[in-house]
């Protein structure tokens, strides 16, 4: 491509030679000259089409064949105007890449933001220097609410690793960062109203009023809204210990050092209680400049409020009690509690966010309610008349595939004319399983997923293959920003393998084909998982998801599809000669399979020499028989033989048995084993 220029030059002469020269000549041209022309011109048509992989997509982009050169600096040598008022928060730009240079035209300096975020994908650096191809792009946001929650209560995040998450998040047009200060294991922002908060938390770290405004600012300076999200009456253990007058039950507490959710909640029927919290208000809106304000309000199963029996008598004379008139309903106490901070909140000069479980009657109708529980909680929050945002299908702590939050839209289930009340989404890190320095792993790139869905429009993003192709530029992109996802499990790779470092090369290998176990299995696998747990295993370096098992999967996937009768299990049918292409498939499949078994072997020496490390034994020993199993069907592929019954059947045993967890990871290309067996 770095030629294109001359090689249009060179395609306009021969046009003009082939259809304006002289008769005489005109009538005798070279057939085999012309058919050049006629590739070059074709070069030409599939050129004008290239464009950079660009993420999220932009609603126009028109590319034309040809590169602006920068001889300066490509930032300072953009031409930016903002054309629309101050205080405009428009987000939509118009970037254009011509022969006289490179603008950004946008109504606010918002749209000045997401421009350049798009400029920077469309730069391209070659050994000449930085370049833009030529393009005409008009862009603007879907939703307007494009978030990510950033859990800094469970594992405190230095200031660092929040800025560098505010620069990934800047790269791919997410607009909103929540950020949760406050859960049972710590409340994370200096109060000078309740000093004791702080220092109830597991380890004592928190943010000062300082930093705080620190990060508002870097986050201001990108485009980036910052919501806090101080949780209640719910997730409040650390406030509890601090100050025990908030308990719903008369017993002592000591900081939380456990991961499952306690069920302690502060005390909804006390004056005091209600006191406290307008307090700690007019200290938090004050310091975070943002009209909305998250109280959270999720995941009260309220055994505390009805097992004390002020609360109880309270609930009856309030009657928030169930149809029988003497059940006590909890549900109808959190209604009660959230109608009351949420006029707190109000005369604060806020609007109010909270999660599903504030939904109800006479909630106000500017109170946004974020979804954590799926998409019918969306269609009842705008049937009720309140904006709504999605974060189901987004938890990226869930170590699920970026391509099943590409799946979650926000409007799924929401009548057209009801889809207005739907702000956007958010994706949410939760922080059990994730300290700062795992945390970026566990965010990114996956959150590019989210950011497009949230971001472009949604006849564009159906082709997930074809997002899977631009996130890993949006990958390398992040990297080259400073983010943390790549790096770190390198580090932990290299600090394993310490004890035998010739053993470093068979351990990437096995990492990069393993995954954490989904959803919220590891709570429940055999290892106690505590405040002070090092995140220094190899289930901590394994990729959320596993892009050497996503790319042998689709090879599979290739091969099975372009090669019908690979499908046949009926040893009666003669099998037709592989194609050409099926072949080269094979032979990268081989090639894989062969690494696999290669680690298997070699990591033998740092099993036994490091008691750390034994614990991963067994899954290496799982790859090596997956990967004999694939060599053996390759090898039937190969050379024309059918699937037999009983190869089938030890087969399935063996991948069942190598699907099983081991140290709260598991190998990710036992699916698409099974494919290529035929099971």
């Amino acid at each position: 491509m770095s030629n294109f220029p001359q090689c249009f030059a060179e395609v306009r002469i021969g046009f003009r030679n082939v259809f304006f020269s002289k008769p005489s000549t005109s009538l005798r041209f070279n057939s085999v000259r012309l058919c050049g022309i006629v590739a070059l011109l074709l070069l030409v048509a599939l050129t004008a089409q290239a464009q950079r992989p660009l993420m999220p997509l932009p609603v126009q982009a028109a590319w034309q064949p040809g590169y602006y050169r920068f001889a300066t600096a490509p930032l300072g040598a953009l031409r930016r105007q903002v054309t629309g008022p101050a205080g405009s928060t428009d987000e939509s730009y118009h970037l254009r890449v011509t022969a006289g240079g490179a603008s950004l035209v946008a109504v606010s300096p918002l749209g000045i933001q997401r421009g350049l975020a798009t400029f920077r994908q469309v730069l391209e650096r070659t050994p000449r220097g930085w370049r833009a191809q030529y393009c005409d792009i008009r862009d603007w946001p879907r939703f307007k609410w494009r978030g990510l929650l950033i859990d800094a209560s469970r594992h405190f995040l230095p200031v660092a690793v929040i800025k560098r998450n505010i620069d990934g998040m800047a790269a791919v047009k997410l607009n909103v960062l929540h950020w949760h200060l406050s859960d049972d294991q710590g409340f994370r922002v200096e109060s000078r109203f309740f000093p004791r908060l702080t220092k109830a938390s597991t380890d004592g770290l928190f943010y000062t009023r300082a930093q705080v405004r620190e990060v508002l600012a870097y986050a201001t300076a990108r485009g980036i809204r910052v919501v806090p999200e101080f949780d209640m009456p719910s997730h409040t253990t650390s406030w509890i210990v601090a100050y025990p007058r908030l308990a719903s039950v008369d017993s002592a507490y000591a900081p939380y050092r456990l991961w499952r959710t306690t069920n302690v909640a502060i005390d909804p029927t006390r004056r005091s209680t209600f006191t406290f919290i307008d307090s700690l208000l007019t200290e938090m809106t004050a310091l975070f400049p943002d009209p909305y304000f998250h109280t959270g309000g999720d995941e009260n199963d309220g055994r505390q409020w009805r097992r004390t029996p002020r609360i109880v008598a309270f609930m009856r004379a309030h009657k928030q009690v169930k149809a029988d008139g003497v059940t006590p309903d909890k549900h109808l106490l959190q209604l009660y509690f959230s109608q009351k901070v949420d006029s707190l909140v109000r005369r604060h000069g806020k609007i109010m966010v909270g999660w599903d479980e504030i939904l109800g009657p006479g909630l106000p109708r500017d109170v946004v309610v974020q979804s954590w529980r799926g998409a019918k909680a969306v269609t009842q929050t705008v049937q009720k008349g309140n904006p709504a945002l999605l974060s189901a299908g987004y938890y990226l702590d869930l170590n699920l595939t970026a391509a099943s939050s590409y799946a979650s839209d926000p409007h799924t289930g929401v009548p057209d004319s009801l889809r207005a009340r739907v702000l956007g989404g958010e994706a949410a890190m939760w922080g059990e399983f994730a300290d700062s320095v795992v945390y970026d792993s566990r965010v990114w790139p996956r959150a590019a997923a989210v950011a497009e869905r949230l971001w472009s429009p949604a006849a564009l993003t159906q082709d997930v293959p074809d997002m899977y192709r631009r996130m890993a530029y949006v990958n390398e992109e992040l990297d080259a920003l400073g983010l943390r996802h790549r790096r770190a499990p390198a580090a932990l790779l290299r600090q394993m393998a310490q004890p035998y470092p010739a053993a470093l090369p068979a351990l990437q290998t096995l990492a990069a084909v393993s995954e954490p176990v989904k959803e919220y299995k590891r709570h429940f696998q055999g290892f106690s998982y505590t405040t002070e747990t090092l995140y220094n295993r190899l289930v901590d370096a394994a990729p959320a998801e596993s892009e050497v098992a996503r790319r042998f999967g689709a090879t599979v996937d290739s091969l099975m599809a372009g090669q019908p009768v690979l499908t046949s299990l009926v040893p009666t049918v003669a099998p037709m000669p592989l194609t050409p292409a099926a072949r080269g498939q094979l032979a990268r499949l081989q090639k894989q399979v062969q690494q696999w078994q290669q680690a298997t072997q070699a990591l033998t020496p740092l099993f036994a020499t490091s008691p750390a490390m034994a614990e991963y034994a067994p899954l290496a020993v799982q790859l090596g028989a997956v990967a004999a199993v694939l060599q053996q069907r390759l090898g039937q592929l190969e050379s024309g033989q059918p699937v037999l019954p009983a190869w089938q059947t030890e087969a399935k045993a063996q991948l069942e048995a190598a699907q099983k967890p081991v140290g709260q990871a598991e190998l990710a290309i036992t699916k698409a084993a099974k494919k290529l067996a035929g099971l």
